[in-house]
């Protein structure tokens, strides 16, 4: 059994409110945990409007599932928001 997760850091520069920004984040999670079935969650930076960072995680029986699961749903992510993805890290455990 395998662990993958991904920190995807993302500029969103309209948000001018925490009120703005936790209606982006808790859409992009919604959509992100409907569509893949993994956990995701806002991580960090919860106080500053235009940085929204999700930690997303998922189980799988090898690495190359658990890298293609994690690049699926960066380029989810990437398509389905007009936030700027800045920073991605990954890693396969």
């Amino acid at each position: 059994m395998l662990i993958g997760t991904a920190q995807i850091t993302l500029y969103a520069p309209w948000v001018h409110s925490l009120k703005e920004k936790r209606m982006v984040v808790n859409s992009i999670l919604a959509k992100v945990q409907n569509q893949f079935h993994v956990s995701a969650a806002e991580v960090d930076c919860q106080d500053v409007h235009q940085t929204i960072v999700v930690g997303v995680a998922c189980v799988a029986g090898t690495a190359v599932l658990a890298d293609s699961v994690i690049d699926h749903v960066v380029n989810y992510i990437e398509s389905s928001t007009e936030a700027e993805i800045t920073n991605i890290l990954k890693e396969i455990r």
